[in-house]
């Protein structure tokens, strides 16, 4: 992660960044409605989680090495390499 945010954000020209307001955040928030909801049968209320639990963002990293868990044990069942 760390080498992906070096590689690719810090290496952004400002042409390539654009700083949004609240309002323009907020409708790429709702942009993810589909793949969120729709796609991956996630909840609507899961969905504005995201956005209004201040909470939600930092309960994640502990979650780090099970997240790295079940992709290594996802990655095993398809014969990833």
């Amino acid at each position: 992660a760390a080498r992906a945010l070096a590689g690719c954000l810090h290496h952004q020209a400002i042409d390539g960044v654009l700083e949004l307001t609240y309002y323009e955040r907020l409708r790429v928030h709702n942009l993810k409605y589909y793949t969120w909801v729709e796609q991956q049968g996630r909840t609507y209320e899961e969905l504005n989680a995201q956005w209004y639990d201040r909470d939600y963002w930092t309960s994640i990293p502990p979650l780090a090495d099970e997240i790295d868990r079940l992709i290594e044990a996802f990655n095993a069942e398809v014969l990833a390499p």
